[in-house]
């Protein structure tokens, strides 16, 4: 059991920094972004980000987002 929970932790980690290089590269409205990464749940998607970057997608996007 403790192999099949450490792939989801590794897949959630690896859609997780994909969300954040489109939150930090282009201005896509986090719901976009979230089906982008493979999320079809608002809330899950919500509660994975807050859970591996200690922030919210939206306030994540506001504080890293590049400047062209």
């Amino acid at each position: 059991m403790k192999y099949v929970l450490g792939r989801v932790d590794t897949l959630q980690r690896v859609r997780i920094e994909a969300a954040k290089k489109l939150l930090e590269s282009s201005r896509p409205m986090v719901s976009e972004v979230m089906l982008h990464v493979g999320y079809s749940d608002a809330t899950a998607f919500r509660k994975v980000f807050n859970r591996i970057t200690g922030m919210t997608p939206s306030a994540y996007q506001k504080r890293y987002e590049r400047i062209y």
